[in-house]
């Protein structure tokens, strides 16, 4: 087989994927193979930022270890629109519904521009006053600002490229919205050095092997970047791109879901389906987000190091479970088509089969971070401390891996069915009930392990907790007509 075979075998057009027939394991790897690479491109946006950022200073680093997790809880308040939207489309199109699942897209698309238009408003008032709640130092509260405010104007841009993936993975169609990112993160990476160094003592310059009479033309420009806040602008640019993009491809609809300019005029009764549906999944994303945000209160305590450490940590986390995340989609997806056609058994049947394949998988994937955990580290800084500290932070989380698989392929099961409530109080639980006291505690007593140690323990605990409510618990399947009916987690056979 030459190398077109094999990448037209791996990547298979929703056309061509039956996901409601036959076995379970296939239909799954191809719909997430896709969605693996495209959430892997969408971590090397942050992954650009903080590699050049270290470069810049630790203040830099620090900076940005502040505002990812704030970036995080903007887009995880209007999260619930865009699950909400891939749910009804993914269920509309396991029944055969193609025009309710066009205007599941297209309401889909207009509420998520309110949400982020007001969010974005919000987090451009207010970044200074939360920078205050959470103490952040003097030297790092301006760069953390600035970046803050060119992101939320952009928020619009950013969180609409997000529901474009969204409903295209509610359709089955995950290789166009993969090639999409594709194009958005060169160019982000692209223009990360230069806006953030300007032409003048570019660090890329060195990497590429220019100097002499190159750079001394390029100096000449006189721009000087503009550090933290060119990281911003290089990601607004390049989501804007983005987004316009996706929006075309959906308005043509011939790849993928479409959306009719004339469906997107609000619609309030569909704005209620969005409210039950998407306030739990909102509540889940806000839960994750903010259990960062407060451990940040508990860290901004200790120096820079450890809030370098911590950014990084995160980072290498996003890298790590991006591709579990990506699986979980799959399998949110898979659920949704299946008890849109009316397969109880079959949807059931793929989240275990998800749950064991994560668990493998992210298991062995620990075992090599714990034991190359300080190479990993020195990929983003050459500062000792941090380096040391960072590695720290690994070696306790990397061999609970396996059990946030878990937590993430039932997530998943429970969205696609709808049922976003119990996704959320798993969420909850864990990180909220869980491991921020443990944090909270811990920092006090054993200093920066305490904090670290309690993300092994929360870990350790959600996954059984998803496990158990899954298996013994009840999960609905509301149908598209209103009305709902139960299937008993016990009620399904082998896995596939």
């Amino acid at each position: 087989m030459n190398v077109r075979e094999h990448l037209e075998t791996i990547f298979v057009s929703p056309e061509e994927l039956d996901l409601t027939t036959g076995g379970i394991a296939k239909p799954l790897v191809y719909l997430s193979i896709p969605l693996i690479i495209t959430n892997l491109l969408q971590v090397a946006y942050n992954l650009a930022d903080t590699f050049w950022l270290g470069q810049h200073s630790t203040t830099a680093l620090a900076a940005i270890s502040f505002a990812f997790p704030m970036v995080f809880f903007l887009i995880a308040l209007a999260l619930g629109v865009s699950v909400a939207g891939s749910v009804l489309v993914a269920q509309h199109t396991g029944a055969g519904n193609d025009r309710e699942a066009e205007y599941a897209a297209s309401q889909t698309v207009t509420y998520s521009i309110i949400a982020s238009v007001v969010l974005g408003g919000i987090g451009y008032l207010f970044i200074e006053d939360v920078l205050a709640v959470l103490g952040t130092s003097d030297d790092v509260a301006p760069l953390v600002t600035a970046y803050m405010e060119v992101y939320s104007l952009g928020l619009v841009a950013v969180f609409g490229f997000l529901v474009f993936l969204a409903l295209m993975r509610g359709y089955g169609d995950t290789v166009t919205p993969m090639l999409v990112m594709f194009g958005s993160v060169v160019l982000n990476i692209v223009l990360d050095p230069f806006l953030i160094f300007g032409f003048e003592n570019n660090p890329l310059f060195g990497y590429l092997g220019l100097g002499g009479l190159e750079a001394e033309l390029l100096a000449s420009t006189g721009y000087a970047g503009s550090g933290v806040a060119g990281a911003a602008i290089a990601t607004v640019f390049s989501r804007t791109l983005a987004f316009a993009v996706g929006l075309a491809i959906m308005f043509r609809g011939t790849h993928g879901v479409r959306i009719r300019l004339e469906q997107l005029r609000p619609d309030l009764e569909y704005a209620r389906r969005f409210v039950d549906i998407g306030t739990p999944a909102s509540i889940e994303g806000t839960a994750r987000a903010l259990s960062i945000n407060l451990l940040l209160v508990i860290i901004a305590s200790f120096p820079d190091t450890v809030v370098a450490a911590f950014g990084i940590g995160t980072r290498v986390f996003s890298v790590i479970f991006l591709p579990a995340i990506a699986f979980s989609q799959g399998i949110e997806t898979m659920t949704g088509q299946n008890i849109g056609a009316g397969n109880l058994d079959r949807a059931e049947r793929t989240n275990h089969f998800g749950a064991k394949v994560l668990f493998v998988a992210l298991t062995g994937l620990g075992v090599i971070v714990f034991a190359v955990a300080d190479p990993i580290v020195s990929v983003f800084t050459s500062d000792p401390a941090v380096v040391a500290e960072g590695a720290t932070f690994l070696r306790f989380t990397a061999l609970t891996f396996g059990f946030m698989g878990v937590v993430r392929a039932y997530s998943g099961g429970f969205r696609g069915a709808g049922k976003t409530l119990i996704a959320a109080a798993i969420s909850v639980l864990t990180l909220g009930v869980i491991r921020f006291p443990l944090a909270w505690v811990g920092s006090s007593v054993m200093g920066s392990t305490g904090i670290w140690l309690s993300f092994t323990i929360s870990t350790l605990i959600g996954g059984c907790i998803a496990y158990a409510w899954f298996r013994w618990g009840t999960w609905a399947d509301p149908d598209l007509d209103g009305r709902s009916g139960a299937v008993s987690g016990e009620s399904v056979g082998a896995d596939d």
